[in-house]
């Protein structure tokens, strides 16, 4: 609550019945989110497999994601994404996300009173009720995916998405990050692939991809898609890692899902240059210390040049702008959480800086007038319907 009423100081001022009432919701209602970057934190730095571990996200200071703070935050589902970095192979690829499958797996073992593997909304639901927090994972870059039958191998292993690229063109399609456009779209292999994604039960998640990659699995999947972790381009103009307001339409008519990214660069185009600026010298402050980004004495000096720096940073309320231009193109149908968190470093906006605060946006939901269930749609409900429409149709096929 005290992290909730810092945030507001940054947002409009509400009464304090509206503060608890946004509180009552993050906690009544199961929260998901499309996008954690965990596992990858983690494998940075040395996770081992061993009960001697001490790093296991249970209670940390470390990130932005662990139970403690997500559930101060009403979080409960929190995909943990299996990053695979554009420079692997296909073979060094699936070697990397079965290890951070088995990281998640081994969390999930060894805090079996705070975390449980999630496949469906039907087990999200039954870790909501036990207390627990589902960690369900999802693929980041298709990478591994070498042959049609590896799509059967993932989704054995737990794999509830695949994001098709991530910053460079791979063997499934061309990237929003990347020039260089191989197949001007999606390749024939990976047509194969995302008819198979969906005969197997995984999510299409068409976060990263080129606009035309976009275009071209719109065309051909049976089933709605995700953006695990996208925003707008109305708010971050030549931005192709955001979607277009066509493209917005295009997933309503789908019956899909968009899933916010919290970062400040994905949310406004303005902080973008400005951090550009800033960032240049917070790095040579660094290096004046000696110190990496990543370096354990280094969080604190970059929090505090954040602290007087605000202008490096968007806030809460970009969030909920990118939240309803979605509802006015598209309805409040098709539209989530996918933070981003624990990927985006220290780019986090103003009232979003870890698991803890997403009772900041459900503030201003209640404000701009949205219904409890409107609320609980972004939370959870827009999600597990694309969820369960894919496990729905691989029954049948």
């Amino acid at each position: 609550m005290k992290k909730l009423l810092l945030a507001l100081t940054l947002v409009p001022i509400l009464s304090l019945k509206a503060q608890e009432k946004a509180v009552e919701l993050a906690h009544k209602f199961i929260i998901t989110d499309g996008h954690v970057d965990l596992p990858y934190r983690l494998k940075v730095q040395n996770f081992q497999l061993t009960k001697e571990y001490t790093g296991i996200p249970v209670e940390s200071e470390n990130g932005d994601f662990d139970f403690k703070r997500a559930k101060e935050g009403g979080l409960d589902a929190p995909f943990m994404s299996i990053y695979i970095p554009a420079s692997y192979t296909q073979e060094g690829g699936e070697k990397l996300a079965d290890s951070l499958i088995n990281m998640v797996e081994y969390i999930a073992k060894e805090d079996k009173d705070y975390f449980q593997i999630a496949t469906s909304p039907k087990e999200v639901r039954k870790a909501f009720k036990k207390g627990k927090i589902a960690l369900p994972m999802g693929m980041e870059n298709g990478s591994p995916v070498g042959s049609v039958e590896d799509i059967a191998y993932f989704k054995k292993r737990g794999i509830s998405y695949i994001t098709l690229t991530h910053s460079k063109v791979n063997q499934l399609g061309d990237s929003s990050y990347d020039t260089t456009r191989v197949w001007q779209g999606l390749s024939p292999f990976g047509e194969e692939v995302v008819q198979e994604m969906a005969r197997q039960g995984i999510m299409i998640d068409i976060s990263h991809v080129s606009d035309s990659t976009f275009y071209d699995v719109m065309k051909i999947t049976p089933i709605p898609v995700i953006a695990s972790h996208s925003s707008l381009r109305h708010f971050t103009p030549d931005f192709e890692r955001n979607m277009t307001d066509e493209m917005v339409k295009m997933v309503k008519e789908n019956n899909g899902v968009i899933m916010i990214n919290f970062g400040s660069t994905f949310l406004d185009g303005k902080v973008t240059e400005t951090r550009n600026t800033l960032r240049k010298e917070m790095m040579e402050m660094l290096e004046e210390k000696g110190l990496g980004m990543r370096d354990p004495g280094a969080r604190e000096l970059i929090r505090a040049f954040g602290e007087s720096h605000p202008e490096m940073y968007s806030d809460v309320e970009m969030v909920v702008n990118h939240i309803e231009r979605v509802v006015n193109l598209a309805g409040v149908d098709h539209v989530g959480f996918g933070s981003d968190f624990d990927g985006v470093g220290d780019s986090l906006p103003l009232g979003l800086k870890d698991v803890s605060d997403y009772p900041n946006i459900i503030n201003l939901l209640l404000e701009k007038g949205y219904s409890d269930e409107d609320i609980e749609k972004i939370c959870s409900g827009n999600l597990f319907r694309v969820w369960q429409a894919t496990l729905d149709y691989a029954k049948k096929h």
